[in-house]
C-alpha cells in the first residue's frame, strides 16, 4: 500500500505522521528538539538537531508501522516559519537558526523603517511596523554583528528549505516561506523593494511551490532516513498554511485557529492583501490562495510554565494526566478568576499587538486568589487574546467570524475550549486528531504533487469534527466585561515594557 511521510517540525518538536492514499494517519511519532536562550530575546535552535528529529521520526514510523521503505512514495515538510539559517556552498550550517520568536534585531528594525521615512511613515506605506522579529531585520543583524558569517553565506534558508536541503542537495524556499522573507503576493517572486532595505537578493533562494517535486532523497540522506534513494520530496509549506489546509478551512472567509506552543488565527482569503494591527498576509499552500494570519507568540508554552513552576508535585505525580487534573482545577474556579487577569505575552508580541518589548503580567491579585486562580487566568488571558485578533479580524478585514475550527495540542483541553467559547461567543468545532492537522494538511499538498488530488478544496474529504463548543451567555457578558480591562493593561504599562525592557533587550 502507498503512504506519505509528511514531518510538522514545530517550535518543540517533529511530529510526523505516515498518511496513506485515502487520508487515514496509519501511525504517528514525535522526536522533540532543544531550544537555547543565550540572552534576553534571544532564541536559537539547531539545524542538525532537526535533521536528527526527522530521521529518528521517519524510522520509527517505519517499524511502527510494520511497512517497507518501497512503500513510501512521498515525503513532504511543513515547519515553523520565519527561520533565519545562513547556509554555505556546501549546505553547512554556519549559525542556529534565529527563530521566529527570537527578538535580537529591534535596532535594525529601527534602522530599516529609518531609511523610508521613519516608523510612522513605514506602517502608513506598509500596513505594519517592522519588529526585531522580522527575518528582514534578522538577516539586517547578522550583516551588522556578524558580518564573517554573512559574507560567507551563499542562502539564508527558512527550516523547510534547510530540511529539503538535507534531503535533496537542492537550495529552495517555497512561496507560503518566502512570505516571511518578503514575497510579492501578486507577482509571486521575491519583493523588489528588498533591496531597497538592505537585503540582497542574491542570497535569497530560487522559489518553488508546495506542490513542486524538488527532488529525490539522495544516497545519503536516504540511508540516514530509512528510506529508498529517489524518494520524491515535495515543496511543503510553513506550518499555519500546512494548518489550514489540514483544518479543512481553505474557502474564502473560512477561519481556523490553532492551539499548540504557540497560536494563531487564520482566515483564508482571495484577494486580501493588507498588514494591519499585527495581523500579516501570506501565501498559502493553495498557490491562488492568500492567508490572513495573527500569530501569537506563546499560548500552551504558558501553561507548560505553570505546570513547571506551581504544579510540579502533581506532575510527578499523575505524569500524562496532570492537564486533566488541571481541567479539574479550573473547573472549581469562578469564571474570570475573580477579577484576575493574566496577559500571556512571556515572549513579547506579534498580534493582536506588535511589541518586542512587552512581557506577561499578573494583573488585580489580592490575598483571596490562589495558584488555581493564577492557572485559571492564564488559561482566559490566551482566550482575550484570541478574542482581540478575531475583532480585528472582522473590523480590519470584514470576515464574518461567526464560527471556526481548533486544531493543535490545546484542542483536546475540553476546559480551556469552553473557556474560549465563552470569552469569544462564539460556537465552533473541534477536529478528530486536531494534533496532527497540520501534518496532515502536508500530506494533501504531496498527494496533490503527485497527482493523487485534484485541488486543496478536497482536504476537506479527509477532515472529521470530533465536538462543537457552545458560548454560555452570562458567561460571555463577564468576560467582555474583563476583556476591556485586559487590553487596558497593554494600553496602560506599552511605554512601562518599553522603559524596562528596550535597553535589556538589545543586541549582545
Amino acid at each position: 500500500m502507498p503512504y506519505i511521510i509528511a514531518h510538522d517540525m514545530g517550535t518543540s518538536s517533529d511530529k510526523a505522521v505516515l498518511v496513506d492514499f485515502e487520508g487515514k494517519i496509519i501511525e504517528s511519532a514525535t522526536t522533540p528538539y532543544k531550544t537555547y536562550y543565550p540572552y534576553p530575546a534571544w532564541v536559537e535552535q539547531e539545524p542538525e538537531e532537526y535533521w536528527q528529529g526527522v530521521c529518528n521520526s521517519s524510522k520509527t514510523l517505519i517499524k511502527k508501522a510494520g511497512i517497507s521503505p518501497e512503500e513510501v512514495k512521498g515525503m513532504v515538510f511543513a515547519t515553523q516559519s520565519m527561520g533565519v539559517i545562513p547556509v554555505d556552498e556546501e549546505g553547512n550550517a554556519l549559525y542556529r537558526n534565529i527563530t521566529w520568536v527570537d527578538g535580537r534585531a529591534q535596532k535594525q528594525a529601527d534602522k530599516i523603517m529609518g531609511k523610508l521615512g521613519g516608523k510612522k511613515l513605514f506602517t502608513l506605506i506598509v500596513g505594519t511596523p517592522i519588529m526585531g522579529k522580522d527575518v528582514v531585520a534578522k538577516i539586517a543583524w547578522i550583516k551588522e554583528e556578524r558580518p564573517d558569517i554573512y559574507k560567507r553565506t551563499k542562502y539564508f534558508l527558512d527550516v523547510n528549505g534547510y530540511l529539503k536541503m538535507r534531503c535533496t542537495g537542492r537550495m529552495v524556499a517555497e512561496l507560503s516561506g518566502a512570505s516571511s522573507y518578503g514575497f510579492d503576493l501578486k507577482k509571486k517572486t521575491w519583493m523588489g523593494a528588498l533591496p531597497l532595505i538592505g537585503v540582497d537578493v542574491k542570497k535569497l533562494p530560487p522559489l518553488v511551490k508546495s506542490t513542486d517535486n524538488v527532488g529525490g532523497l539522495t544516497k545519503e540522506a536516504a540511508e540516514q532516513l530509512g528510506l529508498l534513494e529517489g524518494t520524491p520530496v515535495f515543496g511543503g509549506c510553513d506550518d499555519v498554511q500546512s494548518a489550514a489546509i489540514g483544518s479543512g478551512m481553505t474557502k474564502d472567509g473560512d477561519v481556523h485557529i490553532y492551539l499548540g506552543t504557540s497560536a494563531w488565527v487564520c482566515a483564508s482569503s482571495k484577494n486580501q492583501t493588507k498588514f494591519v494591527n499585527g495581523a500579516a498576509a501570506i501565501q498559502s499552500a493553495d498557490p491562488n490562495m492568500n492567508l490572513i494570519a495573527g500569530i501569537t507568540e506563546a499560548a500552551g508554552s504558558n501553561i507548560e510554565w505553570l505546570m513547571n513552576q506551581f504544579f510540579s508535585k502533581e506532575h510527578e505525580q499523575y505524569g500524562d494526566g496532570i492537564y486533566a487534573y488541571m481541567d479539574d482545577c479550573i473547573k472549581k474556579i469562578p469564571c474570570g478568576s475573580d477579577s484576575l487577569i493574566c496577559t500571556p505575552w512571556m515572549l513579547g508580541e506579534r498580534c493582536p499587538v506588535s511589541s518586542t518589548t512587552t512581557r506577561a503580567t499578573l494583573f488585580n491579585i489580592n490575598e483571596e486568589h490562589t495558584r488555581e486562580h493564577l492557572m485559571r487566568a492564564v488559561y482566559e488571558g490566551i482566550g482575550y487574546n484570541l478574542r482581540w485578533i478575531l475583532e480585528n479580524f472582522k473590523k480590519d478585514y470584514k470576515f464574518s467570524c461567526q464560527t471556526f475550527r481548533v486544531i493543535g495540542g490545546g484542542a483536546l483541553d475540553d476546559a480551556w475550549m469552553q473557556i474560549i467559547a465563552d470569552i469569544t461567543g462564539t460556537e465552533f468545532s473541534v477536529l478528530d486528531n486536531p494534533r496532527n492537522a497540520g501534518a496532515l494538511g502536508g500530506a494533501v499538498i504531496a498527494l496533490i504533487g503527485l497527482g493523487e488530488l485534484p485541488s486543496f478544496e478536497e482536504a476537506y474529504k479527509f477532515v472529521k469534527v470530533a465536538k462543537t463548543y457552545t458560548p454560555n451567555k452570562t458567561n460571555h457578558e463577564i468576560y467582555t466585561k474583563l476583556f476591556a480591562s485586559y487590553k487596558d493593561v497593554y494600553y496602560g504599562l506599552e511605554k512601562a515594557y518599553k522603559n524596562a525592557n528596550g535597553t535589556r533587550f538589545a543586541s549582545k
